[in-house]
């Protein structure tokens, strides 16, 4: 609410700062320029302005318009009305950043519960209070490696198959820094086994995708006890969704787990605000970047929350801080945490297994088409799966926007050798008919 300033207020303030007047403040502006007259229309009552906002927007297209299968990072899910619901109540809305955090006993409850909920969904001992995005999460997993070894590894094995953004953004943070990045020149054909191959004892980290890029699905455990024989550790970039229905990570040996939250409650949003997931084992907890919430009683007897493990980088320890990144992503992690809380574990089995097999009824129609072929066609995928065209990718979509579908991610942008190749994602939003629409499309721009 607007709560303009009375005369009083006003005369207070100006007589705070030693000005007589509101015509005294502005002496310094030269005088042609303190009230210019200004070339605007006449005034509007709101609902005249409300009826000129429609009118523009309607000459928007929008994603409603439209039938998607891009996917590539950001997934189109459905998102229980309880979410929003909750997600706006006040007392979260306004105050979800917990800089003094002791007052504000809901915030950190809420933070408890997503830590919970990320450690049962990873299979991890310990996670965080969330970061900004996906990106920065297996970022501050390459800083967390380098604290473990205590400077003494600096090489790091990151594989093709991890999203182009998130090994872009890991180059950004160690640019100038004495880590040396390997693997990204690997065969995107050759697996995990690959890897192994380039495992020394300099190497701090080896990170994967689980599922990768492409959608695929590897078992990481040999690459697991290859990299931990060597002394080093193995990272895990998640689709949360995903885990609905696989093995958690914790499972074949992962020690640290990094993600993209925004599957679970939050919408597409043109890119953000998302949530970053990063989990661990409890032996790593110093090296872990950002808030850590624990559960305790107070002097009374009854149970409270603190910051177990405080934002170290904005005061003590600063030279020491395992990252200079402070923050938690308060409300996407709210959001995750009613979404989870909401769908429970059956639940979210069912949106993946809904994932699943819509995917792979549309991988199986796309292969038979004239043109088309998967290009992995004999790999396991969740519910992305790349698909090789008869046209480049990126006129294969311009004509399927024409007919009302937004394509999938154009892979020649990323990966050399693939411009006739798209990376189609299939959620449990896209229906049976849908799907059958794509494929029709697909067909005819193929001719």
């Amino acid at each position: 609410m607007y709560v303009p300033h009375t005369e009083a207020d006003r005369h207070a303030m100006l007589q705070a700062i030693g000005v007589k007047s509101l015509k005294d403040l502005f002496e310094g502006v030269p005088a042609a320029h303190r009230f210019p007259k200004l070339d605007l229309p006449d005034a509007l009552t709101e609902m005249e302005v409300l009826g000129e906002l429609k009118t523009i927007a309607a000459a928007n297209d929008t994603s409603e318009e439209f039938v998607s299968f891009l996917g590539a990072g950001a997934y189109h899910h459905y998102i229980p009305a309880g979410v929003d619901s909750i997600l706006r109540r006040g007392e979260f809305y306004t105050a979800y950043t917990p800089y003094q955090p002791e007052v504000s006993q809901g915030t950190l409850q809420a933070i408890f519960e997503y830590q919970s909920l990320m450690a049962a969904l990873t299979g991890m001992e310990v996670s965080n209070a969330s970061h900004y995005d996906g990106a920065t999460a297996l970022a501050e997993a390459v800083n967390m490696s380098r604290v473990i070894h205590r400077g003494k590894r600096n090489k790091v094995i990151l594989s093709p198959g991890i999203n182009p953004q998130y090994r872009a953004t890991v180059h950004t943070y160690e640019s100038g820094s004495d880590m040396h990045i390997l693997g990204e020149d690997v065969d995107t054909s050759a697996g995990p086994q690959a890897l192994i191959d380039l495992i020394d004892e300099e190497t701090g980290l080896v990170a994967v995708a689980y599922p990768d890029f492409f959608g695929r699905v590897y078992d990481y455990t040999a690459l697991a006890e290859a990299a931990h024989a060597k002394g080093a550790l193995l990272a895990v970039s998640v689709n949360p969704t995903a885990l609905g229905l696989l093995k958690p990570p914790g499972e074949f040996g992962a020690d640290i787990v990094t993600g993209e939250g925004q599957p679970l409650g939050i919408p597409l949003s043109y890119g953000g605000p998302y949530l970053g997931i990063l989990a661990t084992k409890q032996e790593h907890v110093r090296a872990l970047a950002g808030r850590l919430v624990g559960e305790t009683t107070d002097n009374r007897g009854q149970r409270g929350y603190v910051l177990t493990l405080s934002t170290r980088e904005q005061h003590i320890k600063r030279e020491k801080a395992s990252s200079n990144i402070c923050t938690n992503q308060g409300l996407m992690m709210l959001a995750a945490t009613v979404y989870l809380s909401l769908l429970g574990k059956g639940g979210l089995r069912e949106v993946a297994e809904s994932c699943y097999h819509k995917a792979h009824y549309a991988a199986k129609e796309i292969a038979i088409l004239d043109g088309y072929e998967l290009v992995w066609p004999d790999a396991d995928f969740f519910h992305e799966f790349a698909v090789r065209g008869p046209r480049p990718a990126a006129e294969t979509n311009l004509a399927l926007l024409a007919e009302g579908v937004i394509g999938g991610y154009d892979l020649g942008q990323d990966y050399s050798g693939m411009d006739d190749c798209m990376l189609l994602a299939v959620t449990e939003m896209n229906t049976r008919e849908e799907i059958d629409f794509l494929v029709s499309a697909l067909a005819e721009v193929g001719q």
